[in-house]
């Protein structure tokens, strides 16, 4: 496979799940915003701004020579301000604008380096981030689409056109 092609279909993984996000979430509006089913749950606009949180989370980890923050209580802590869906929406936007560029600035060899050592993923390639990020974006996903339907709303199916 070309070096052009690799990064291609890598970033166009991204767009997909991009895609697929935005379709099953986009009944959402900001009124919900402060919607979680239980008290102590993520609301809509935190589950948003923590997919965003984690795709840079997942770049900054296979930047940094030490590897993933594993401090998720200050991850989660830094959720709490979030109040807006559409300012969560723009976290995510950015998010996916960052690791996109991320992806397609780096070489083969460089995607092909190991991940630092570590319980996250480490010595994998830094390419296997990208299955990791769409993955953890598919699971916010569909608990979006069971906070859409408890709120009366029916999420479109991600897939369609």
């Amino acid at each position: 496979m070309s070096s052009k092609l690799q990064s291609y279909d890598f970033a166009n993984q991204l767009f997909a799940s991009k895609a697929f996000f935005e379709r099953s979430t986009g009944v959402l509006q900001e009124a919900d915003s402060e919607f979680r089913p239980r008290e102590g749950m993520m609301t809509v606009a935190q589950q948003v701004a923590h997919t965003a949180q984690t795709l840079d989370w997942f770049i900054e980890g296979a930047s940094r020579r030490e590897g993933f923050d594993l401090d998720f209580e200050k991850h989660a802590k830094a959720l709490v301000g979030v109040t807006s869906l559409a300012a969560a929406r723009q976290m995510l936007e950015t998010a996916y604008e960052n690791a996109i560029h991320f992806i397609r600035s780096r070489t083969p060899e460089d995607l092909a380096r190991p991940l630092p050592p570590g319980p996250v993923m480490g010595g994998q390639p830094i390419s296997d981030i990208v299955w990791a990020m769409v993955e953890h974006t598919a699971h916010h996903r569909g608990a979006l689409t069971v906070y859409s339907r408890q709120l009366g709303k029916l999420p479109p199916m991600p897939y369609g056109g």
